[in-house]
C-alpha cells in the first residue's frame, strides 16, 4: 500500500509526476485539492523541500527521509494574498500583445474589470485573458515566455 502525502497523494504519483516534468522540461507542475496543493518542480527550479515532519518525494535526487529546517523554503506555496488572475488555460504567458509593444500591465497599474492584461498562448492561437475584477497591479508571478498551467496563479491584484 502506498503512503499518502496529506491524504492528498502517494509518492509514486509524485515520483511520475517528477518523471513527466523531466521528460517534458517543465519548469513545473502542480496538483490541487481544495486549498491543499503540491508543486514538483524541474530542473531549472530549486530543489523542492519537504515541510517540517512530513516527507515529500519530488525527484529520485531529493531524499523523503529529512524534514526542512524552519529557515528552508517550504514545498506547499503558500496562497497568495489579494485578488488572484489566473490562467484559464495551459499555454505560454506573453505581458505584451507583440516584443515590440509595451505589456499590457505593470506592477502599480490599475485595472478595471474586462480589460485585457496578458496574452497566453496556446496551440499557435493568441489568447487574450481579461481581468475579471477590479484592483491595482500587486506583483506579476510569472515572466515572458513562460509556461503556464490551468488555473495557475499569474498576477496578484489588490
Amino acid at each position: 500500500m502506498s503512503e499518502k502525502i496529506y491524504n492528498m497523494v502517494d509518492l509514486e504519483t509524485i515520483e511520475k509526476l517528477a518523471d513527466i516534468v523531466a521528460a517534458k522540461e517543465l519548469g513545473e507542475i502542480t496538483i490541487a485539492d481544495g486549498e491543499k496543493y503540491i508543486t514538483v518542480k524541474g530542473k531549472k527550479c530549486p530543489p523542492l523541500m519537504p515541510l517540517a515532519g512530513a516527507p515529500v518525494a519530488a525527484s529520485p535526487a531529493v531524499s523523503a527521509a529529512a524534514p526542512a529546517a524552519p529557515a528552508e523554503t517550504p514545498a506547499v506555496s503558500q496562497k497568495p494574498a489579494g485578488k488572484s488572475i489566473k490562467a484559464p488555460l495551459v499555454g505560454t504567458f506573453y505581458a505584451a500583445p507583440s516584443p515590440d509593444q509595451p505589456p499590457f500591465v505593470q506592477v502599480g497599474d490599475t485595472v478595471k474589470k474586462g480589460d485585457v492584461v496578458l496574452i497566453i498562448e496556446s496551440m499557435k492561437l493568441m489568447n487574450e485573458v481579461t481581468s475579471d475584477v477590479d484592483g491595482v497591479v500587486q506583483e506579476i508571478l510569472v515572466k515572458n515566455g513562460d509556461a503556464v498551467e490551468y488555473d495557475q496563479p499569474l498576477m496578484i491584484l489588490s
